[in-house]
């Protein structure tokens, strides 16, 4: 097997990412047939498949999967040298707007902005939270963290997580109205809701959790709110595992029963090529989600 070609495995990231050669192409300011050759190179020297074609787009093959993981690190250490080695983290200054859910920018965020604080002390952090999705494109914000991947070919998104969650309730609540035993018992439960009745109707009904509105008496929009309420007992909800780890004051209903797993999209302007700032806080919360 070949040493691999450094700019074989960025055709390779890139497309990765992208989803298609043609946006991975533009991203990497090369020609596709280029980055298609790039990407062909890598697989004979690896001597494996790393995608497939299904209809338009491309789809990782397991090894594609593995390579995937290796390559990120290799290309964050790559970044981090490059910033060391000229000495450019503690000169690096100016703003990012970092977009994120309330409940996340609450309780997931914290950690990794203290190590943005010790690596580029001249930077300033805008923590945007918000739960509806803020338009990148006009610049609403620098890097956004959602559930969602954007379909504009002008952004960059990278999949960093597939988080976790399970329903949860206060002690003072079960108290009141019992422990369900099954997913089937929830029917007859108190709920908060966190956005619409009907998004959340429609979000139990898959998982089968099969809920009317009679189900949710009281909610809220801020997702701060809804989870507060489920603090204090006003009903179940469900939330993402490292949000209770730092949150408290509720059980976990169904340990037995597998997590609702839901995908972390970091997502940026292409701007992440050319801006110092963004490119730095890109790679450490992608650091900070992909270790999690």
């Amino acid at each position: 097997m070949n040493e691999p070609d450094w700019n074989h495995i960025r055709a390779f990231l890139a497309t990765a990412e992208t989803g298609s050669l043609s946006a991975a192409a533009r991203q990497l300011n090369l020609t596709q047939p280029t980055l298609s050759r790039q990407v062909a190179a890598l697989e004979r020297d690896l001597g494996v498949l790393l995608f497939e074609r299904l209809g338009r787009s491309l789809a990782l093959t397991e090894a594609g999967h593995d390579l995937m993981h290796h390559g990120r690190q290799m290309s964050e250490g790559a970044s981090a040298l490059s910033l060391a080695a000229s000495g450019k983290v503690q000169s690096i200054e100016g703003k990012v707007r970092i977009t994120a859910s309330d409940v996340m920018s609450a309780f997931v965020l914290p950690p990794v902005l203290q190590q943005l604080r010790q690596r580029a002390p001249r930077l300033t952090i805008d923590v945007v939270a918000a739960n509806d999705i803020r338009d990148l494109m006009r610049r609403e914000a620098d890097i956004a963290i959602r559930h969602v991947r954007p379909d504009q070919p002008e952004l960059i998104a990278r999949l960093v997580q597939e988080a976790t969650a399970h329903f949860y309730a206060a002690p003072s609540y079960l108290a009141r109205r019992g422990r369900p035993k099954t997913l089937a018992d929830l029917a007859e439960h108190d709920f908060v809701n966190f956005a619409d009745t009907e998004r959340s109707i429609g979000f139990f009904g898959p998982l089968g959790v099969h809920l009317t509105p009679e189900n949710f008496r009281i909610g809220s929009n801020s997702g701060l709110a809804a989870w507060e309420l489920v603090r204090q007992g006003f009903g179940i909800g469900p939330m993402a595992d490292d949000v209770v780890e730092q949150s408290g004051g509720v059980e976990k209903l169904f340990p037995e029963q597998p997590p609702i797993t839901f995908p972390v999209w970091l997502t940026t302007h292409r701007e992440l090529h050319t801006s110092r700032r963004i490119r730095l806080v890109f790679d450490l919360l992608a650091e900070f989600f992909t270790v999690k």
